[in-house]
């Protein structure tokens, strides 16, 4: 195990002592080692192997023997044991937004609840809101958190989808039977949520592969077998298709199982307009077969340049690639650097000395630096004082710089929008910043036109470069807030502001299907991990995703740029502010 899959386990067992109604000391010192181990600077395995665990904080023996036994074998049988000890149904609630596991265990002590249906008639019957410290609005919000678990039932997030394909496919790949093989389905057009994951394999026999497929430790269960398709329920609760065919016909069915529906029927006509008949297994002109060697072969064959993948959603892609070549899409590796990173300063696990390697170590140039401001006390907002001391701590940092072996690091800020659309600090202090993203962290509940013009009112702001997770959205646990996007995208425009695209499985936001209005308005995106632990720094590959999706080029991506432009880029900017708020007479709130 990695150190991301130990930290996660950890921190699972200390959710599920929370459960158990355990001494709290003990549970808060497994989520403490899962914070330490996640932001560990270093291979964790070497730490194993040189058994120097105990040198770190908060890392008694017991502690350092069961991370071993995770390290070295994958399993932890008090692991084990602890989660089968309790109820399927309790882990279930923990996934309703505003339920801890306290609240869980007072409710299942007190009601017996044990199942999300059992809660939901509790909530009916005005059960919940009678218990101390619940109340009528904590009801309604589980029920509104119930309906929401239900609407998105059997989605996942595309980063826990992405690991699972990835490792049925490394079983599958070397094995001597495949010619081709490829993930297809939404996961391949880079969607932000994934039902299930579709793989083609192109082979000359297919037992073996079936075999492999059906067999693999992480199937759960075989929900069908067959000779050419295979459906498995993996561990992680995500349903996978796989199957297997000829050489031949390999093109034809991953553009067909890569497709949306939309996509595909608009396929499928264009084809019997040029007075041919496509599917799954070729293209055809009457009963004989158009032999396409590629996918690109198939859009050429239909009047049409090579549409990427991620566009295939029956949106624009048609115009695009009926005038010519697409578009050279975003590709992960132009990025030179992120924006809007947290470290131990506010609410982030990885302390800030450590950054700049591990940054580099991923091929990035510079990094943003973004902590939390003042308002936002609950993740350690950074008041006036600290402010001076972060900027300080940063400009040390900076001085040992070496290019190629760190990064750069920028003095940032992500600084609340205040509920009438002022920011969280004066003039005075945001302009001792390199740059400033703005967020919306509190108030959701206002109307579209309080959201919108609160939002409006902070980009006016002179001092601001990016706008952060524009709809505020958290995939699978809480929908974004009320707001005008096509508005808040002309004022960002007007005002010459990034607005970020948030890479973080959990937010994916700006939602792609923004992409071609704010392009069309020349607003530039950010690929921005909104990194708070070691891992979240590669997050940046699904950003990209969601970016090619929504259409982005390299150019109209500013952390495209080298680390000397960006440095003249932020410089200009911040000039600009200046100036701009001198002459407005009073420092802008």
């Amino acid at each position: 195990m990695d150190k991301t899959s130990v930290a996660a386990v950890l921190g699972e067992i200390g959710t599920f002592l929370e459960l158990k109604g355990e001494n709290p000391f003990k549970s808060r010192a497994y989520h403490a080692a899962a914070r330490t181990i996640e932001a560990l600077p270093e291979d964790l395995a070497v730490v194993v192997r040189e058994k120097r665990l105990g040198d770190l904080k908060g890392i008694g023996e017991a502690l350092a023997e069961k991370i071993t036994t995770l390290v070295e074998t994958g399993h932890l049988e008090y692991y084990e044991e602890l989660k089968e000890s309790i109820a399927v149904g309790l882990l279930d609630m923990l996934k309703i937004g505003g339920l801890g596991p306290k609240r869980v265990r007072t409710i299942h002590e007190k009601l017996g609840c044990r199942t999300i249906q059992a809660l939901e008639e509790a909530c009916r019957g005005n059960r919940i809101s009678a218990l101390e410290g619940f109340g009528e609005k904590m009801q309604a919000k589980i029920l509104e958190g119930i309906a929401f678990l239900r609407t998105h039932a059997g989605q996942h997030l595309v980063n826990v989808a992405t690991k699972a394909a990835e490792e049925l496919m490394t079983a599958l790949r070397d094995l001597p039977d495949v010619i081709r093989l490829e993930v297809a389905g939404s996961l391949r057009r880079r969607k932000e949520i994934v039902r299930d994951i579709d793989s083609v394999v192109a082979a000359g026999r297919a037992d073996r592969i079936m075999a492999a497929f059906t067999g693999h430790p992480e199937v759960m269960s075989v929900i069908g077998a067959g000779e050419t398709r295979s459906s498995v329920l993996l561990k992680s609760g995500i349903q996978a298709d796989l199957r297997v065919v000829s050489d031949g016909q390999f093109p034809f069915a991953l553009a067909y199982f890569t497709g949306s529906k939309d996509h595909n029927v608009a396929m499928r006509q264009r084809a019997k307009d040029r007075g041919l008949k496509l599917n799954e297994y070729g293209l055809f002109r009457g009963e004989k077969p158009v032999a396409c060697g590629d996918e690109e072969a198939i859009f050429k064959a239909l009047g049409l340049a090579y549409i990427p993948p991620e566009l295939r959603e029956n949106t624009v892609e048609f115009e695009m690639a009926g005038k010519g070549p697409v578009p050279r899409l975003l590709e992960r590796e132009d990025l030179r650097g992120i924006f809007h990173c947290h470290s131990t300063w506010s609410d982030g696990a990885m302390d800030l000395p450590a950054i700049p390697a591990l940054a580099a170590e991923l091929g990035y140039e510079y990094v943003g630096m973004s902590e939390h401001s003042k308002t936002s006390g609950y993740a350690n907002g950074l008041s006036i004082d600290r402010v001076r001391e972060n900027q300080k701590t940063i400009d040390s940092i900076n001085a040992s710089w070496k290019a190629g072996r760190t990064a750069w690091l920028f003095k940032g800020i992500e600084c609340d929008i205040l509920p009438d659309g002022a920011l969280d600090y004066d003039a005075e202090t945001l302009a001792t910043f390199d740059f400033v993203i703005i967020s919306v962290h509190s108030h959701f509940h206002l109307s579209e036109a309080e959201q919108t013009k609160r939002v409006i009112r902070a980009l006016q702001n002179p001092f601001v470069t990016l706008l952060g997770h524009p709809t505020g959205r958290l995939l699978l646990a809480r929908d974004g807030f009320a707001i005008d996007m096509p508005e808040v995208l002309r004022a960002a425009a007007k005002a010459g502001v990034v607005v970020e695209t948030n890479a973080s499985p959990h937010r994916l936001d700006l939602d792609w299907r923004h992409g071609a209005l704010a392009r069309s308005l020349e607003v530039k995106t950010s690929i921005n991990p909104d990194a708070h632990h070691e891992s979240g720094l590669a997050d940046t590959l699904y950003g990209t995703g969601i970016a090619r999706k929504g259409g982005f080029t390299k150019d109209e991506v500013i952390t495209t740029m080298p680390l000397a432009r960006m440095k003249k880029w932020l410089a200009e900017r911040k000039g600009k502010a200046i100036h701009s708020a001198a002459g407005r007479g009073s420092p802008p709130a």
